[in-house]
């Protein structure tokens, strides 16, 4: 089940990336990522009280707190860059680049989260890595 909800990110974030670089036409990048975070907050909330699960927040450890609002900071200053870089340079660029915080990500779960790297993970990253300089060069 989790990979048909990868594979929906990985589609929603393409068409993110391809109506943003539509949208943000002759627009300031900072308001662009406001209005769109804007949508998403509206969109998160609605969807929280769909599924009933507001009653969660009282849960939350203090752990859980610190994190998830270190992690909206992340996500905020990501997208900031993101639409900048996009607003600026061409989607096709952009994007393979934005992509490969995959990489990242995948050096940060070895180093912070212990998570073990297999050879697979490893090679993947590595082919990621070639893919993203083979798509950014002119």
């Amino acid at each position: 089940m989790w990979f048909i909800f990868a594979i929906l990110s990985a589609v929603f974030a393409a068409l993110t990336s391809i109506l943003a670089k539509i949208g943000i036409e002759g627009i300031n990048s900072n308001l662009a990522t406001a209005i769109r975070t804007a949508v998403v907050l509206v969109m998160a909330w609605v969807i929280v009280f769909i599924t009933g699960t507001q009653s969660q927040i009282t849960t939350l450890s203090k752990k859980s707190w610190i994190f998830l609002i270190l992690s909206g900071i992340a996500t905020g200053l990501s997208w900031l860059c993101y639409y900048k870089a996009l607003q600026i340079g061409d989607a096709s660029k952009v994007v393979p680049v934005d992509k490969f915080s995959v990489v990242i990500t995948m050096i940060l779960a070895f180093l912070v989260l212990h998570e073990a790297p297999t050879t697979k993970t490893i090679l993947g990253g590595i082919f990621i890595t070639i893919g993203t300089f083979i798509m950014i060069l002119k």
